[in-house]
């Protein structure tokens, strides 16, 4: 849990909430998407596809990427019979998508802003690429530019901003559009916000422990897709090596007669068994994107808290900077001074100062006074206004981390479940088709003993009369349980 910072003012607790809804239908969620005053109201956004393109980049060399199309529809209900608009659509290269959540992470500095997809395969197990080029990674990847879109779409200020919405709809200027806001010179240096965290005196509480909790939930989720890796690289091999099941069980059944239908069918039931694990696990890459989502989104929770440090840091600087010039200016009034200084030091060895310079070094003084007094207070103001925008938006995205994290938990939990059903169907299966060999066999061999071959075993040693189909020494096994 996060600490408290003793002040009056409610703290969001980041964290876990306690599952009471009952089990999700057993679908992907993309994204949960506020429709409230967004964007959304009005456009329907969608990423439908991505081709792969050749070009010369900025230093004239061949180079091969990938575009994503995205497509955008007045989201209007279509009378029943008609035929809906046609798209308004335009290609983006994933270096443009890079670019727009730039600008909206320097103009936005109080809001989580939305991570993008990976650019490169992380967490991988050996049957995965780290390729970017191929075909599955980019299809995961058009899936994750959607969710972002549909990301910022749905959030209540990012949806109004008109940057984003010339991204939609704009495909030439738009580059230039947003270089012009002139968002680059707003970009803090990593030296300043790294300055700011290690020199602020008075931290907010409320901010440090959640920092503290990003630091903590991005380590969870990447130990998670850590050990799901390792799980999919073994469950890969089990299912797989039940292929070696029917390969033996068809080859078995050519030197069989009465046995070789069962064991063919149930060749063929291992087979499915093994080839299943294929889409398996396709399937869970979705489920761990959604969990990378999450984990890339624990770098902009730690954006905010960096951006409040350095706020407060330039209040405080101010604070001491006004303390020091009202210090300079008692001790001219005075004629004092308190601590050492170099100009102290000057006044002893060359003299004091003629009446006329104190009076304009003390009427300079007054006036960086009060100018310092009102920087102090707009940096006050700046540093509250802050701090109840930024709050605002970690309630948000408290409320859509618990409920996004709880159905994808569900959704897998329930994924598995139905993996676990359909293996225990497959052996069912299997089974059944051993019995059939069992049943056939006694139906051929019944047939061929005569009444007359039956009553010449009645006369060998070791035959049960009351068990005609097993020899005495087999009756003493205990019965075989179900």
């Amino acid at each position: 849990m996060m600490a408290d910072s003793g002040s009056n003012e409610a703290v969001a607790v980041i964290g876990n909430t306690d599952i009471t809804s009952t089990e999700s239908e057993n679908n992907l969620i993309n994204t949960m998407v506020e429709r409230g005053s967004s964007l959304l109201i009005k456009l329907e956004i969608s990423v439908s596809e991505a081709e792969k393109r050749t070009g010369k980049n900025t230093v004239n060399m061949q180079e091969t990427y990938t575009v994503y199309l995205i497509e955008t529809r007045p989201a209007e209900s279509v009378p029943e019979g008609s035929t809906p608009a046609a798209p308004d659509t335009l290609w983006r290269r994933y270096s443009e998508f890079e670019l727009l959540r730039t600008y909206l992470l320097v103009t936005y500095s109080y809001i989580i802003i939305p991570p993008l997809p990976e650019k490169r395969a992380e967490f991988v197990w050996h049957k995965l690429t780290a390729d970017n080029l191929d075909p599955d990674f980019v299809e995961r990847r058009r899936v994750g530019l959607e969710n972002f879109l549909l990301r910022v779409a749905s959030h209540p200020v990012l949806s109004n901003d008109k940057i984003f919405f010339l991204f939609l709809t704009e495909e030439k200027g738009w580059r230039e559009a947003v270089l012009e806001t002139g968002f680059q010179d707003k970009v803090d240096s990593r030296l300043k916000s790294l300055s700011a965290s290690f020199r602020v005196k008075n931290p907010d509480k409320r901010f440090t422990a959640l920092k503290q909790y990003s630091d903590e939930l991005n380590t969870v989720i990447t130990q998670l897709l850590r050990v799901r890796a390792r799980v999919a690289d073994r469950l890969y091999g089990v299912y797989k090596v039940h292929g070696n099941y029917g390969r033996v069980f068809s080859e078995w059944s050519a030197i069989e007669k009465e046995m070789g239908d069962g064991l063919q069918s149930a060749g063929h039931h291992m087979d499915t068994y093994a080839a299943s694990i294929d889409d398996i696990l396709e399937e869970e890459e979705h489920y761990a994107d959604q969990l990378k989502e999450y984990l890339y989104y624990t770098e902009a929770v730690r954006s905010v808290c960096r951006k409040h440090e350095l706020v407060q840091y330039e209040l405080e600087m101010e604070a001491l900077d006004l303390a020091h010039k009202k210090q300079q200016k008692e001790e001219l009034a005075t004629g004092t001074v308190r601590v050492f200084s170099l100009k102290g030091m000057t006044s002893k060895l060359f003299g004091h100062e003629s009446p006329e310079q104190r009076e304009s070094r003390l009427a300079a003084l007054e006036q960086s006074i009060q100018e310092g007094e009102q920087t102090l207070k707009e940096k006050n103001t700046e540093c509250q206004e802050f701090v109840r925008a930024a709050w605002e938006d970690i309630e948000r995205f408290k409320e859509q981390k618990d409920n996004d994290l709880r159905e994808a938990l569900i959704s897998y939990a329930i994924m598995q479940i139905s993996m676990c059903k359909k293996g225990i169907q497959v052996w069912s299966n299997a089974k059944e088709c051993f019995n059939k060999i069992q049943k056939e066999g006694h139906r051929i061999h019944g047939g061929a003993h005569s009444a007359e071959h039956l009553s010449t075993l009645e006369t060998q040693p070791g035959f049960d009369t009351t068990h005609k189909n097993a020899p005495a020494h087999r009756r003493t096994r205990p019965p075989r349980s179900t």
